[in-house]
């Protein structure tokens, strides 16, 4: 594997400020898809769009680009092109030898940074050849719940093998094991009365609401699992006024998925008896559904052997780890295909400190080109 030159680097450089300034939220990515569409075009590699923007009403399909000789070994890289929302414009800077945000947002190098390095490869590929067939898919709102991975049709993949690299942390891990989410959303019902004259009258929503939280598993259950109340939502304009409706949204993770089930059985004991607690009787409407679904990894299978090899031929150890993160790799994984995520190098995502070393990007760009070449030595 020939590492990447100084031109190479430099353009991956430039390409990952210009991705993070623009802004692409869940399903509101067409100005970011419309760039990498443009970069490809512009090299000569057919860009097509599937219908995923439709059912998952948002801006843009995933994009699926090929490059090389039809019918040939044939490997998928695969990246989101969304970020989690934020407030601000993200003005992208570089500060003791790697990428920030200038503000007081997120970067979005989750995960642009894998985007940027994708547009390296095919650049390289167009120009050099590879020596096997290329897929490059960027997939839409990753972000609430691998939305367009999982709308994603395989059936039109060459590939049989893919990778993707979305997990935060130092290059040379190889994520062997990824949780089941399970979403659920609490819906209650009391009654308003006035909360001066005559509140025994009233049914508090935000009150049942309560109960049921403060009785709720949180944060790290065991060393496989989590749980967390991410949003409540309700109440009325005065104080008044005994609040008739209250929203509470949460997950479950666990990298077993029979454990998941069990908790999420819990989530809907300990709603239904806060709602029929004598006082409250409120009414409930609780919806629980899995977002995506774990895996585990056999260390054998050939994908996993390739990434061990190039990150190996990079100079890094190899790292079997298991997390407590989803990825496109679940969604690809739940249809049968058998995608391998990697770490990738950067820091702290989803947060204003967002960062990733400039080195650390180059680094992930060699491992992919040494992946290519992994491929084509088989």
């Amino acid at each position: 594997m020939r590492p990447a030159s100084e031109l190479e680097t430099r353009r991956l450089s430039d390409t990952f400020g210009a991705l993070c300034a623009i802004p692409s939220p869940s399903r509101s990515e067409a100005a970011v898809a419309a760039f990498v569409r443009r970069e490809l075009e512009q090299i000569g590699v057919e860009v097509s769009e599937d219908d995923a923007a439709a059912a998952i009403g948002g801006q843009s399909g995933n994009l699926l680009a090929r490059i090389g000789r039809r019918g040939g070994p044939s490997v998928l890289f695969c990246a989101h092109l969304d970020t989690v929302p934020h407030d601000e414009p993200i003005v992208p800077v570089i500060s003791d030898g790697g990428w920030e945000s200038e503000g007081d947002t997120i970067l979005g190098a989750d995960n642009k940074a894998a985007v940027a390095v994708l547009l390296e490869l095919a650049r390289r590929a167009m120009i050099e050849g590879a020596p096997v067939d290329l897929e490059l898919c960027f997939t839409v709102a990753e972000e609430p719940g691998l939305l367009g991975a999982s709308a994603l049709d395989l059936s039109v993949l060459r590939s049989a093998v893919g990778y993707v690299y979305d997990h935060a942390t130092p290059i040379g891990e190889i994520i062997a094991a990824s949780p089941t989410q399970i979403r659920w959303r609490a819906d209650i019902r009391g009654r308003a009365a006035h909360a001066g004259v005559s509140p025994e009258d009233g049914r508090s929503a935000i009150a049942t609401a309560a109960r049921a939280i403060a009785a709720l598993p949180d944060g790290r259950i065991d060393q496989s699992s989590t749980a967390n109340v991410a949003r409540i939502r309700g109440g009325v304009a005065g104080t008044n006024v005994v609040p008739e409706h209250c929203r509470v949204d949460g997950e479950i993770r666990s990298l077993d998925e029979g454990r998941a089930e069990l908790m999420a059985e819990v989530v809907a004991e300990v709603f239904g008896d806060a709602a029929n607690e004598p006082g409250c009787q409120c009414d409930l409407d609780l919806t629980i559904e899995r977002s995506f679904v774990g895996y585990k990894l056999d260390h054998a299978e050939p994908g996993v052997v390739a990434a061990r090899t190039a990150l190996e031929a990079c100079g890094y150890e190899p790292k079997m780890v298991a997390s407590g993160g989803g990825s496109d790799a679940n969604a690809l994984r739940a249809q049968g295909f058998a995608a391998i995520n990697l770490a990738n190098g950067t820091e702290n995502p989803h947060q204003s400190s967002e960062r990733v070393a400039v080195s650390e990007l180059e680094a992930m760009m060699n491992v992919t080109f040494a992946l290519v070449d992994a491929f084509g030595e088989d």
